[in-house]
């Protein structure tokens, strides 16, 4: 029988050394540093799900790359190894790759950076997947076992996705947050985005089949937490009340992402608690730059906070997304950020450095204007390390400046401050549950 191992290499990466010392002391920031290392690959666990009923596999998601690794997998003696990793951790990868290839192991690789970036990719790899695998993962398959791979593999755009329900019994530790998509991509460009547009069009996952993957997880864990792998939840035009049935009747408690327009949404605010929706994490990015492609999610900053202050008030906790960095990033527009994220109403906080993704238009206005690093590689696209030259700091300013507003807000106080908000929240859940 031909056998394929997946491995995933994601999780959190931090590269420069006093951040990572800064975030080890910072409880607020470890808090979302475990919920992001805790999620399981969604896209290698989907394209398992595909395999045909002769194939076997198995699945690692290691923290690094190391010989041992590369000995436990050649030991399986595989057909094929299908590698997806993210920007920070593709070295990790083709140094994976290219140990696996030395020992005659057959490679493919993809994932959005892959996708970006598939002539690189290709010289670490017998093959790569360029777009959404699902599309070409049969082919993929059927020249594994003919032994006829060939060097690339392109997704049509503009198709509707197969989609296909994911492998949990592959994973062997308890899993701490399931991952669920419901569409794939999103209308909107924004220009420093790395998710909406570089694996297709924006398309909706059918309800029946979310409702099949819920039965599964939900017979793996009666009351699941779940969070959303949806670049933007309700953003579509489907009729949201549909998909809150579905999620409703599960029993789960699910985080997602949503900009911010869902609290203008009264008759979706009403139900979004008993749903068992928990989180949305909002994009308000920059408060001193408006990126392009933004579309009618730019607006205002006041009519924002008024639509997440009404989230809140249904129950729903509010995580506000903040970039630092932008265009017109000085020493007192953070100051200016600090305070206010000291100030603001919201139950989490996510803030991360401006990073310009491969594949976006931020990546490449940068090249042009040659203000990236060329000192610093991929592994340094983390969202947490400086990879381009500010156009108002300095390098050595903006990361000194960016770990001292970390410091100021997931300290201790700020933390415990937010904690308060968010158990008052969801306290209120109960009565907009029991109205």
């Amino acid at each position: 029988m031909p056998h394929l191992i997946f491995v995933a290499l994601s999780g959190f990466r931090v590269r420069e050394d006093r951040l990572r010392e800064l975030g080890m002391s910072l409880p607020g920031f470890q808090q979302r540093a475990a919920a992001l290392a805790q999620l399981p690959a969604l896209g290698l666990l989907t394209l398992a799900g595909m395999l045909p009923a002769e194939w076997t596999c198995d699945y690692h998601s290691p923290t690094s790359v190391d010989p041992e690794l590369v000995q436990r997998i050649a030991a399986a003696r595989p057909n094929l190894v299908a590698i997806s990793a993210l920007t920070a951790s593709i070295l990790e990868a083709y140094a994976l790759s290219d140990a696996l290839r030395a020992r005659g192991i057959r490679v493919v690789l993809g994932g959005l950076h892959v996708s970006s970036c598939p002539a690189e990719a290709q010289d670490h790899s017998d093959a790569i997947v360029v777009g959404s695998a699902e599309a070409v993962w049969p082919a993929v398959l059927a020249d594994t076992a003919a032994d006829v791979l060939r060097p690339r593999y392109d997704a049509p755009k503009n198709r509707t996705i197969p989609w296909s329900a994911p492998r949990w019994d592959l994973l062997k530790q308890p899993v701490a947050r399931y991952t669920l998509q419901t569409q794939r991509g999103c209308p909107w460009a924004c220009d420093f985005c790395g998710a909406s547009r570089l694996l297709g069009t924006f398309h909706e996952k059918p309800l029946a089949l979310i409702d099949s993957e819920l039965q599964a997880i939900t017979a793996r864990e009666p009351r699941p937490l779940l969070e959303l792998a949806d670049d933007n939840t309700f953003a579509g035009e489907r009729d949201a009340s549909a998909l809150l049935d579905v999620l409703g009747r599960s029993g789960a408690r699910w985080f997602t992402e949503a900009d911010w327009r869902i609290g203008e949404r009264p008759e979706l605010l009403a139900r979004l608690a008993a749903a068992g929706c928990r989180q949305v994490l909002v994009g308000i990015e920059s408060m001193i730059f408006r990126y392009p492609g933004m579309g009618q999610k730019q607006a205002e900053l006041a009519r924002i906070m008024d639509a997440t202050t009404a989230i809140q008030a249904a129950g729903v906790a509010v995580n506000g997304c903040f970039i630092v960095g932008a265009e017109g990033e000085t020493h007192a527009s953070l100051d200016r950020l600090t305070t206010f994220l000291l100030n603001a109403p919201f139950a989490e906080i996510q803030l991360t450095l401006q990073t310009p993704f491969p594949g976006t238009g931020l990546y490449a206005k940068l090249q042009q204007q040659g203000r990236l690093l060329a000192t610093r590689d991929w592994s340094h696209y983390t969202l947490f390390d400086l990879t381009y030259q500010p156009d108002q700091l300095s390098v050595a300013d903006l990361e000194q400046c960016f770990q001292e507003v970390l410091g100021q807000v997931f300290g201790p106080a700020a933390t415990q401050r937010r904690d308060k908000i968010r158990k008052q929240i969801w306290s209120r859940r109960h009565a907009a549950i029991d109205r």
